[in-house]
């Protein structure tokens, strides 16, 4: 049987292989907004540049939901007094499954992320990456609700 102290450690190390592909996921999302944007508006001339527009510019407001979540995650892995609970990353879990999943939210997420996804192959294909990772990895275990 499995002790509780071994569950909760299993279940920070499946988190921390879900946001590596979650960071990996980010990253391309990145260099295909950056790719979108060239195109309309020309070279972007520098890495500090591209952060400012990050930072700044409404283009790629829609990503901040992603990069939130990525630092809600480090912030969990992180944690040691107290250390994360089994509900810590349980939350976390299903707010990345939610967040990558169809919705009917007015924030404009679901519309950029779905585009993103059927315009660039390497985007498609790390979220399909990411699914299955949910899905193989996080169906019921760590569901709270048991609706996984």
């Amino acid at each position: 049987m499995e002790t509780p102290d071994a569950g909760l450690e299993q279940a920070r190390q499946n988190l921390a292989e879900l946001r590596q592909t979650l960071l990996t996921l980010h990253k391309a999302l990145l260099d295909s907004e950056r790719t979108a944007y060239e195109l309309v508006h020309g070279t972007i001339p520098s890495a500090a540049a591209f952060l400012q527009l990050l930072i700044n510019d409404a283009w790629f407001q829609w990503l901040r939901p992603i990069t939130t979540l990525l630092v809600q995650i480090d912030e969990t892995l992180a944690a040691k007094k107290p250390p994360a609970a089994a509900r810590d990353i349980e939350r976390l879990i299903v707010d990345t499954r939610a967040l990558l999943s169809p919705s009917r939210e007015t924030n404009g997420f679901w519309k950029r992320y779905s585009g993103a996804v059927q315009r660039d192959p390497g985007v498609s294909l790390l979220h399909t990456q990411m699914e299955e990772q949910l899905e193989s990895n996080f169906s019921t275990k760590y569901d709270p609700d048991g609706i996984g």
